[in-house]
């Protein structure tokens, strides 16, 4: 990923230093754990732990030539090592060492992914306790529906992000396998303690049966994990988006001191930073569906795979990592204007109101199409002629007759269609 969209501590787990770094802990680890079997002398592990180290630009060098770059990274440490370097990667194959490791950086990447998701979900609802009465009006079809409040809009989303963090937990979990048993899986020249104990030390568990590889589902199922948070955070951001808008102007990315709009019109004050997270969305739902042409390899394994992983799989993690960051910061900073959103719920005359009419009306003993009939007749004057929806129905005879005209004005009470609101915030867990 281009360095724009690259967080530091992401970008670090990603690095060419701490991909070599793993591979030699694992090989490492391989050696102790054939050690503790008797199968390599404890003398041999001793000086492989204290000369082992590699060189990058050799490594590069090296696999110029072999065209392998696990062959040339042994090649590489083998130059430092000496004679006893044979005892390295004994009876593994390179997947061992690959996927073995992969699972380890993907696990790291996923503990900070949900390091960020947690921060994000925190300022979500603390905004959303700060707004929990603030009137809005609540859209369908982007028209104007019936009332609702703008911290009602974020526990919608503080909810959506707690299921999220759950299915991030079990991907990282189901991300979270090595293998170290040979070419194809049957561990004919390696025991499977070396793989017990090699995962053991790494935080990972032994897949419980593998070919060459760790099987691509699982990858699969964590890149669609991201691509599902992702598409989260395109959702936020596209209503904080349509919210901005000059006409509505509810909401507003924080403007920073010098910042600058448009190079053209030095009015401007866009939604940028939200346009970049609906933007990187299309990267990890791109990236999740070249994970899931992954799964399908020939045999035991070919190497279709490999190419593809070495952008999708820290290319979906940084990015992810920079939206969820992103949108932590514009929640955190995002400027809300409680007065337009009070002027635009009342902007259509008392409409958003027109179920309350209707469905009092129906207790009262009318049929629904009667009902329906009478309102509706009220809010296509309000809608075609600018009438006043209120004093058309409290005009009509018929409807003050039928359900009379203290309940007319209850219908039209602001904080009766808002009364349920404390139960939905205990329901999804917050607390003023």
């Amino acid at each position: 990923m281009i360095e724009r969209y690259t967080l530091p501590e992401m970008g670090a787990i990603w690095s060419q230093e701490n991909k070599f770094d793993t591979w030699l802990k694992v090989e490492i680890l391989a050696c102790e754990a054939q050690a503790k079997l008797g199968v390599i002398p404890k003398q041999a592990v001793e000086e492989i732990k204290a000369k082992a180290r590699y060189d990058i630009g050799r490594i590069a060098e090296i696999e110029d030539v072999v065209r392998h770059d696990v062959i040339a990274f042994l090649t590489s440490v083998a130059e430092y090592v000496g004679p006893v370097s044979r005892y390295i990667h004994l009876g593994m194959t390179s997947s061992d060492l690959l996927d073995t490791s992969l699972a380890y950086l993907l696990r790291q990447a996923g503990l900070l992914l949900q390091d960020r998701l947690r921060a994000l979900r925190d300022v979500v609802g603390r905004r959303a306790v700060e707004h929990k009465y603030t009137p809005c009006i609540g859209r369908s079809h982007g028209i104007h529906a019936e009332p609702t409040t703008f911290g009602l809009k974020l526990a919608v989303w503080y909810d959506e992000l707690g299921r999220a963090e759950k299915r991030l937990q079990q991907a990282i979990d189901d991300i979270s396998y090595g293998k170290i048993s040979g070419a194809v899986g049957t561990f004919a020249h390696i025991d499977p303690f070396v793989e017990r104990y090699v995962c053991g030390k790494l935080g990972l568990k032994p897949a419980p049966a593998s070919t060459q590889i760790v099987q691509r589902d699982r990858h699969a199922a964590f890149l669609t994990t991201l691509a599902g948070i992702g598409a989260s955070l395109e959702k936020f951001a596209t209503e904080v988006r349509n919210l901005q808008r000059t006409e509505i102007l509810e909401v507003e990315e924080y403007f920073h001191q010098g910042q600058k709009g448009s190079s053209a019109m030095p009015h401007k004050r866009n939604p940028i930073t939200c346009e970049r997270v609906a933007g990187l969305a299309r990267l990890l739902r791109g990236n999740a569906v070249a994970a899931l042409e992954n799964v399908a390899l020939w045999h035991e394994r070919d190497i279709t795979h490999s190419s593809v992983e070495r952008v999708i799989l820290p290319d979906s993690t940084i990015v992810l990592d920079y939206m969820l960051h992103k949108f932590a910061q514009i929640m955190d900073k995002l400027i809300v204007y409680p007065e337009n959103m009070r002027k635009n719920l009342e902007r259509t005359g008392g409409l958003v109101f027109s179920q309350s009419i209707l469905l009092e009306l129906a207790k009262a003993g009318l049929t629904r199409e009667k009902a329906y009939a009478l309102v509706q007749k009220h809010a296509m004057a309000s809608w075609e002629h600018g009438r006043d929806f209120k004093t058309g129905i409290l005009s009509d005879p018929e409807i003050e007759q039928a359900i009379g005209h203290d309940t007319i004005e209850s219908c039209f009470d602001l904080q009766n269609n808002l009364r349920h609101v404390d139960t939905i915030f205990e329901r999804v867990g917050l607390k003023s």
